[in-house]
This record gives C-alpha cells, sequence and structure tokens, in this order.
C-alpha cells in the first residue's frame, strides 16, 4: 500500500451530567456509567474504536476531557491496558469546534484522519460501526468532511437533521444542508420526505481539511487555539491546556464549520455516511429505556425493584428495595443519596431539577455519596455538627498525599488490608480491626502496599469538614503543585 491510511481516533468525553440524574452527577457523568454493559460508555468507545483493523494503521486514542475527570478518564483506559496518545484536558469547556481544533493541532504527523465520537453514545452493533467507518475513511481521504447520520425511526424533536441529497448509494450522501431540532410538525414532515436523518454528532475529516476550513470559516478559534496549544503544558500524556482556552469562543463543529461548508460558495465537499449500528445518544432517560432490553410489561428494571401491575416503566435502584404498584409509563431512579419519579414522556426535563440543584448550591447536583479520586474512593457513611464519617477504599500499591488539615483530626479504623500510615516521622502498619489516631495539624499519609483493595473507616471531628481544608506537601498524582 503505497499511501496507507492512518486513522486517528478523538474521543470527546466532557459532559455535565444533567440529563441522566441523579445516576450521572458533574462530576461522574454517563460516560463513566454502565448500561447494558459491564463496561464503562467510554470504555465502549475505546474497544469500538480500537478493533478497526481493516487494511487501517489506528493510532492510539486522543481523549478531551476537563481537568476534575482526568484520572477518572486515564483509569478507565487502563483498566483496557489503552495508553492514550494524549489526554487533552480543557480548563473550561468550549462545545466541539475548539475541541476538534486542538486535537488536530496536536494530532501526529503524517496528516492522519480525525475520527471525532462523544464518549456517550450508545452503539449496540460494532461491525457496523466500523464498517461505516472504513466507507468515511474513503470519502475523507478523498479531502471530504464527513458526518454519520441515522435513518430517523420516528419524528424525534431532540435531535438535529441532516438534509441530503438523493443518491443512488444508499451508504454514502452529499450532505445539502443541516437543520437545527424541529418542532413536532416539521419532523414529521422529515420523516416523511425520506431525504432527512438524524445527526449523529460523529465527524471525520483530515486533520489539515479541519484546520483549513476552521482557519476559513471561524478564524477567531483557529488563531485562539493555536495560541493556546503554544503555550499549553505537558504532564505525561496529560496535556493542561493554556487557561486562555476559556476565553475561546464556545461553538459547535455544526455552526462553525459544517453548515458553511454546504454553503453555495462553499468549495467544501461535505458527506453523510449512513449509520445503521443501534445508535443511541442515551440523550434521556426514555431513551435509554427504549434502548434497553424489557420484561413481559415492557419494564426497564435494574436493581433490587418488585413490581406490581406496573407497565411501561423504567426503576433503578442502587441501594435499596424500590417497589411500585399499579404504575404505567413511570419513571423511578433511586440513588443512596437521592430519589427522580416523574412521567417518562417528560425525562428530557430533568435537566430542569438540575438546574434547581444549582441554583440551591446542593451537592447532589455534583457528587454521588461514593466519590472517585485517583487512588480509589470515598463514600460519605454519616454526619452531624462537628463529626463525619467516611468509607475510604484504596486501590493496591496507591497512596493519598502527605497532607495536613488545619481544622479537624481523624481516627482511622482498617476494616480490610494492610494500611500502611505515615504520622509525623512515624511510620507503621495496620492489620484489620486495629485503629490509628491523626492529631489535628500533623502530617500524615495513607497508603496501600498490598494487592488487595484497602478498606478504612474514617472519623473527622472539628468544627470545619470541608474537603478544601487540605494542605499538601507530596502527592503521586500532582495536586500538589
Amino acid at each position: 500500500m503505497k499511501n496507507k491510511e492512518t486513522l486517528c481516533p478523538i474521543i470527546l468525553a466532557g459532559g455535565g451530567g444533567t440529563r441522566l440524574w441523579p445516576l450521572s452527577r458533574e462530576h461522574y457523568p454517563k460516560q463513566f456509567l454502565a448500561f447494558n454493559s459491564e463496561h464503562s460508555m467510554l470504555q465502549q468507545s475505546l474497544l469500538r474504536i480500537c478493533g478497526i483493523n481493516k487494511g487501517l494503521t489506528v493510532l492510539s486514542p486522543m481523549l478531551i476531557c476537563n481537568e476534575e475527570h482526568r484520572f477518572l478518564v486515564a483509569e478507565h483506559a487502563r483498566l483496557l491496558n489503552i495508553n492514550p496518545f494524549e489526554i487533552i484536558l480543557e480548563p473550561a469547556g468550549r462545545n466541539t469546534a475548539p475541541a476538534l481544533t486542538m486535537a488536530a493541532l496536536r494530532a501526529p504527523a503524517g496528516d492522519p484522519v480525525l475520527l471525532m465520537l462523544p464518549a456517550d453514545h450508545l452503539i449496540e452493533n460494532t461491525d457496523a460501526f466500523q464498517q461505516s467507518v472504513i466507507k468515511g475513511m474513503a470519502e475523507a481521504m478523498a479531502g471530504k468532511l464527513v458526518t454519520f447520520g441515522i435513518k430517523p425511526k420516528m419524528a424525534e424533536t431532540g435531535y438535529g437533521y441532516l438534509h441530503v441529497q438523493p443518491s443512488d448509494n444508499d451508504h454514502v450522501f452529499n450532505v445539502h444542508r443541516f437543520v437545527e431540532k424541529p418542532d413536532i410538525k416539521t419532523a414529521e414532515k422529515y420523516v416523511q420526505d425520506g431525504n432527512y436523518f438524524w445527526n449523529s454528532g460523529i465527524f471525520m475529516m483530515k486533520a489539515s481539511v479541519w484546520l483549513k476550513a476552521i482557519n476559513q470559516f471561524r478564524p477567531d478559534i483557529a488563531q485562539t487555539c493555536s495560541e493556546v496549544n503554544r503555550h499549553s503544558r505537558a504532564d505525561g500524556n496529560f496535556i493542561h491546556l493554556d487557561k486562555t482556552f476559556a476565553n475561546c469562543p464556545a461553538e459547535s463543529i455544526d455552526y462553525a464549520v459544517m453548515e458553511n461548508a454546504c454553503g453555495k460558495n462553499s468549495h467544501y465537499q461535505t458527506s453523510m455516511i449512513v449509520l445503521d449500528a443501534g445508535w443511541s445518544d442515551l440523550g434521556s432517560w426514555s431513551a435509554l429505556w427504549e434502548a434497553s432490553v424489557k420484561d413481559d410489561d415492557s419494564n426497564v428494571i435494574h436493581g433490587d425493584v418488585i413490581t406490581s401491575n406496573t407497565r411501561s416503566s423504567i426503576i433503578h435502584s442502587h441501594s435499596r428495595l424500590v417497589a411500585t404498584v399499579g404504575c404505567d409509563n413511570l419513571l423511578v431512579i433511586e440513588t443512596a443519596d437521592a430519589v427522580l419519579v416523574g412521567n417518562r414522556d417528560q425525562s428530557q426535563n430533568v435537566k430542569q431539577i438540575v438546574e434547581k440543584l444549582k441554583l440551591s448550591s446542593r451537592g447532589e447536583r455534583i457528587n454521588h455519596r461514593r466519590v472517585f479520586r485517583p487512588w480509589g474512593s470515598y463514600e460519605s457513611l454519616d454526619s452531624g455538627e462537628r463529626f463525619q464519617v467516611k468509607r475510604l477504599m484504596v486501590n493496591p500499591g496507591k497512596k493519598l498525599s502527605l497532607q495536613l488539615h488545619h481544622k479537624r483530626a481523624e481516627h482511622w479504623v482498617v476494616v480490610h488490608g494492610t494500611a500502611t500510615v505515615t504520622c509525623e516521622d512515624k511510620v507503621f502498619d495496620l492489620q484489620e480491626n486495629e485503629s490509628t489516631y491523626i492529631p489535628l495539624g500533623a502530617k500524615h499519609r495513607l497508603e496501600n502496599r498490598q494487592s488487595i483493595p484497602l478498606e478504612v473507616i474514617e472519623v473527622q471531628s472539628g468544627h470545619y469538614l470541608g474537603e478544601d481544608d487540605i494542605v499538601r506537601f507530596d502527592d503521586d498524582f500532582g495536586r500538589h503543585k
């Protein structure tokens, strides 16, 4: 092969965790959750693209996320033995056009074809997806801007549409225009017309083609990203974008380039590949119901659930028994700290609840009771005036930072495993059922040197117990810098 085709996958792993609340949270959005699989949606995306090897050179993926999610993204990739080429960290989300521009600027040499896809989409048929990518590769190698469209199953108002020109090829179409999310009557006309497809939000083109297009149609975005790239900082394969990235105009790929590229005076060619692979963006609980296996009463059940005379409902239980009687078309989502009940047809409005939580400064919008950290996780068990109880889970070979607290003391009890404890100038091991006391102001560290997880019950006491009362002196994950 004189010019072997090279594919560089780019996975957008951002997201605010609003539409599938309370299961999805700001610090643990849906791309880190597993639906209908043992793997998270991010992991499914990684496995899906790593399997594309039909005559192509597939490079290690580039991942784009925010600073808060960097260790989660790295851990989900590590569990699959996948080493990303780079994990680009955005100081603030600026939508897909700046994200793709940063990826194109940092792509490996050789002008690879970029395949940009969100990490939180469901694609049931991996082989069909890969075949569509192969078709898109041929279009992208010819210098075209490529998108992927879904044949609509119904009049859907939650998606944008692609209006394509009739073609003799059932799989590849020229895009006439990009269409905004329509009202229901307009959506019905689109479905009847037959030349409209749902916009999947998946794009493909050579790095050089994208950079030329973004410079032409949105030079403000192109110039800002170029400047940001020059001042960004590498930490291993983490790329910390310069903070001025937050000043970049926030714009989608559709608005910034694709709509302009479809214009009458544009010299760009825009192709759409039909993606018939069981696609869903899982943009609501109702969409998850549509995509899930149902029981004989058309219910989607997860966890400890008992139903009686309940139909067409989605019921998720995660920490206790949930029972329903005489329910129809209902949405019941239970977590340890929040319960959502609603009409399944109104699940698109869950984001309104999240907005009210934000206005009230409620922590349930941001975190679950279990909060993930690069060393493991902690879970809040109980709290009251001047005390808080947590369960710490430290992964094998990991350790917390060397730190102190000005406003609280801590008591540690080992429940499972062996803890190596540093307290001032003393370093010692604690076995199961043993405990120790960390005085206020003492430098300390918790470490798991064993090959099994370490479980510790931590009791905090003091007049202030916030997570910001931490002074770090040394940290494996660079958080003290």
